[in-house]
């Protein structure tokens, strides 16, 4: 018999739809508008979701181009970067929205827009859901939802060991003995 995973919602999907709306109006309001959207596969896929479609209301409706990478694999530590899917010649040229789930070490998100450069992008604009503490990050996002601790987060389209994506809020697990509480962080 397994334990049940205690775990506590640290961003509620409410708090999570008005921090979309907030950089959603700030990115549109820029001086540099994007052109394209990129997110990166898989863990911003729902972030990315709610921001385009915040963005359109904006009256910024973008055109999306996916890239694929994988850090954690199904563990719970970065690891090295994979390139599944490299970006295509659509974003020659071209402003950039880059979207990302979460930034911690910046691995991930310096490597994706190492990328998009090697592919001729003109501009890379950057944003996460949720960016880390972590001592010296290889990348900086010009844009961020939420701030977190070092704790593993899953939930709203981040996974851990493979499920969790579905779920509408961000969560964190408790360690052993450690007691839920209810009201998540604004």
């Amino acid at each position: 018999m397994s334990a049940q995973r205690r775990e506590r919602v640290l961003y509620s999907q409410a708090t999570i739809a008005r921090r979309v709306r907030a950089v959603a109006r700030r990115i549109a309001a820029a001086s540099v508008k994007p052109e394209i959207a990129v997110p990166i596969l898989a863990g911003a896929f729902v972030f990315a979701a709610d921001l385009l479609r915040a963005l359109a209301r904006e009256g910024l409706d973008l055109e999306t181009e996916f890239i694929w990478l994988r850090s954690y694999g199904r563990f719970e530590k970065p690891g090295d970067i994979m390139v599944l899917k490299p970006p295509s010649e659509i974003v020659r040229r071209r402003t950039i929205l880059l979207i990302d789930g979460v930034l911690e070490s910046g691995g991930t998100l310096a490597r994706a827009k190492e990328l998009l450069e090697e592919a001729g992008a003109k501009t890379v604009i950057s944003v996460v859901a949720v960016k880390k503490a972590y001592a010296k990050p290889l990348a900086a996002a010009d844009h961020v939802l939420f701030q977190a601790g070092t704790e593993f987060l899953y939930g709203y389209g981040m996974d851990r060991a493979g499920l969790g994506r579905g779920l509408p809020d961000i969560r964190v697990s408790l360690p052993q003995g450690a007691r839920a509480t209810k009201k998540a962080r604004d």
